[in-house]
């Protein structure tokens, strides 16, 4: 049998469609920002794709600022602000802001100040969706874009934050969205493209590739796909429960994403867990993507109240749209034997 894939929030496969948009933009020779025919045909690659981003994200009559991830798209947002945040929010957040906002044992934000605050709407490691106050500065919809039914336009954020490779597009692209009239000093500046806020040649393949996996993320939200992602959880999450008493499900009884199961198995190291399912043939993780190579104790957990070996001891499964059921027995049916291992060697 060939390996798993259970590492979704970290990055998903490329779609179809992106991947055959990508492959039409390769073909367009012009710079974005002549004037020529070629250039024209660029440009029309760069405004199509902004307005079907625009229009999955529920955004339309907003700016789409195209950048080369989300987490330079915080950087445009947050720099020089003095933003508050929790403890919670991904680093690319965090190292722009003040944690000083408190975090309740279920996960949730204690916001005081929307206009003056960023904040996730789903967290990567738990899942843990937040209900968004309106006026809110910016949302980090990098999570929650693509999975779950999300508007800006109905949000109340001044700007969102979002990334491609999250949702089936290529890694190397993502947008800063703005309320429309919304300033931002430019951080890279030269010939002014992206409407003078991002200097340098637009990413053409990426940026077509965008559009087109976020109206193919949109429409798979539309028919309901996270419906069918969230009874492969409940599989999952049932199958373990059963055997492994003493593993905690985190946020089990709160507003989670449908794709994600973060665990703990008190005293069994998550970057242990995570090395034996590798050899398994599965791929998870230990928290998120850009910290899990890390050997220390989850941030998100320790905010949420977890004791540190609690918090050393978690695993992150996210599923896919083409994950199956099979798969998410196989791997079950693989960490209990892992885990019956463990337990026989007294810990």
């Amino acid at each position: 049998m060939g390996r798993v894939y259970l590492d979704w929030n970290a990055t998903t496969p490329l779609r179809a469609e992106a991947r055959e948009a990508m492959v039409a933009a390769m073909d367009v020779v012009g710079n974005p920002s002549s004037v020529h025919a070629e250039g024209r045909a660029a440009l029309g690659l760069v405004q199509k794709a902004r307005k079907q981003v625009a229009a999955a994200f529920g955004a339309d009559g907003a700016d789409v600022v195209f950048t080369s991830s989300a987490t330079e798209a915080a950087a445009l947002a947050l720099a020089g602000r003095g933003i508050a945040c929790s403890d919670l929010e991904h680093d690319a957040v965090l190292s722009w802001c003040e944690a000083s906002l408190g975090v309740a044992p279920d996960g949730a934000v204690a916001v005081d100040d929307p206009a003056r605050t960023a904040l996730q709407s789903a967290n990567s490691e738990t899942g843990i969706l937040q209900d968004l106050p309106d006026g809110l500065f910016l949302v980090d919809a990098t999570q929650s874009f693509g999975k779950v039914p999300f508007a800006f336009n109905w949000s109340g954020a001044t700007m969102a934050m979002i990334s491609a490779h999250k949702l089936g597009g290529p890694k190397g692209v993502g947008a800063l969205v703005m309320k429309r009239g919304t300033d931002v000093e430019a951080r890279i500046k030269g010939g002014g493209q992206e409407m003078g806020r991002r200097s340098g040649t637009e990413n053409v393949i990426g940026i077509a590739g965008f559009g087109a996996a976020a109206e193919a993320a949109a429409r798979a939200v539309d028919n309901r796909e996270c419906e069918r992602v969230a009874e492969l959880r409940k599989i999952l999450e049932k199958t373990i429960a059963e055997s492994c008493k003493e593993t905690i499900f985190v946020g089990k009884d709160a507003n989670r994403l449908p794709n994600t199961s973060c665990f703990i198995t008190p005293g069994w190291k998550g970057e242990t867990q995570v090395m034996v399912m590798d050899l398994a043939g599965f791929a998870i993780s230990a928290g998120s993507a850009c910290s899990s190579g890390k050997v220390k104790p989850s941030r998100v957990l320790r905010a949420m109240g977890f004791d540190e070996v609690e918090a050393a001891s978690a695993v992150r499964v996210s599923l896919g749209p083409t994950t199956t059921e099979d798969e998410v027995k196989r791997f079950s049916e693989a960490w209990i034997r892992e885990h019956d291992k463990f337990r026989a060697r007294g810990r």
